[in-house]
């Protein structure tokens, strides 16, 4: 098969992790099939693939006119067998076939007007291109894969998707955090934790500030918390985009530490010393910081909300996202006991091994394979 992927995202946190596991994976898994994989010109030069995997420069940005436009001539001259486009964003008028990875439905299920910097009427025909792109992809992919059964009932219930078209891909921890995880001694951690300005005791979080994050909330209970624990610290990680100085600008306590963006060693360090890890979302279609923190010995707590619970299974402690209350009880219940830190920690190192990025490229191939 020829096969086409769309890794103009590689870069990317979220998706591009996914892009960049998977390609790791069908390197090692797949020497039968020819792969193209689309790239921008910044990785463009960086990247050195194996024998039956082949660059091609796709120099435009992803949701632009480009999009639309250049890349169905670059497809059709490559003649694919099948397409993989790892997200939603697809040329609507590309007739060939095609499997998509819809990883959430956030975009649909919050608005994001706070966190834009578009005026409102750019805002609402962005929104609605979006929901046209969608809306194209999920009808006329051969297969559609998801994160998590939680997304794959969405997309049934919301979408009237057939349910037969949905294959879940579970995702996982990137090995980076395993072997660094190992290698890291007591020394090396105290030194990342003091460029911080960090002193444990401290929660932590570590992804985006957009809405649907309620760091907001996060950062409300942690208020709270320091009534009864007055030295307690929240650290919060994440790439310094808009969204995280807005959040800046308006949270400025005492108590709140904003790292920015952390290098793969310093993660590993916070989550390796942290009290908790806490993920407060509104929604999420998977959740890799719970296995990351569990792969870690960091206990988790975290939200009930979207894929969590399916994610975190038994090795984690659920709050209502809604409710100041229970957010503030379970994490005050995981920094009281540590007994229940040991109990945590024991089960996440168990929870996250059930993952595996080798399982998601052989479920991958053989969607391919099925679709051609």
């Amino acid at each position: 098969m020829r096969i086409i992927i769309d890794a103009r995202m590689y870069q990317e946190s979220g998706v591009g992790r996914y892009i960049r596991n998977l390609i790791d994976q069908l390197q090692i898994l797949d020497k039968f099939n020819e792969y193209y994989i689309l790239h921008l010109l910044n990785e463009y030069d960086k990247l050195v693939y194996h024998t039956k995997f082949n660059k091609v420069l796709t120099n435009f940005n992803w949701y632009g006119i480009n999009e639309q436009i250049k890349l169905p001539k670059i497809l059709n001259q490559l003649n694919p067998d099948l397409v993989h486009f790892p997200h939603f964003n697809m040329p609507v008028f590309y007739k060939g076939k095609f499997v998509v990875t819809i990883h959430d439905l956030i975009h649909q299920h919050f608005q994001m007007k706070r966190a834009t910097t578009l005026n409102p009427i750019l805002y609402k025909v962005k929104q609605f291109g979006y929901k046209a792109v969608f809306k194209k992809a999920i009808k006329n992919a051969q297969k559609i894969l998801v994160p998590s059964n939680y997304v794959k009932d969405l997309l049934v219930k919301q979408w009237e998707v057939d349910g037969e078209k949905i294959i879940v891909t579970y995702e996982a921890v990137d090995d980076k955090v395993f072997s660094i995880g190992k290698l890291m001694k007591k020394n090396d951690e105290e030194k990342m934790l003091h460029k911080f300005n960090i002193k444990p005791p401290y929660i932590f979080y570590v992804g985006n500030a957009h809405p649907h994050k309620n760091v907001e909330g996060l950062i409300k209970a942690l208020l709270r918390l320091k009534e009864n624990y007055p030295n307690l610290i929240l650290v919060l990680s994440g790439q310094d985009h808009y969204f995280w100085q807005r959040i800046k600008r308006e949270n400025q306590y005492d108590g709140i530490i904003y790292t920015g963006y952390v290098s793969d060693e310093q993660l590993v360090a916070l989550y390796k010393n942290a009290s908790c890890f806490v993920m407060p979302s509104f929604e999420e279609g998977f959740g890799i910081p719970l296995l990351e923190a569990m792969a870690s010995g960091c206990p988790v707590v975290s939200s009930n909300a979207g894929a969590l619970k399916e994610v975190g299974g038994d090795a984690a402690i659920y709050f209502d996202p809604h409710n100041m209350d229970d957010m503030t009880k379970k994490i005050s219940q995981v920094l009281n006991s540590e007994k229940l830190r040991k109990e945590l920690t024991e089960k996440g190192l168990k929870r996250y091994k059930q993952f595996s990025w080798e399982k998601l490229a052989k479920q991958t191939l053989e969607v391919y394979s099925e679709c051609v």
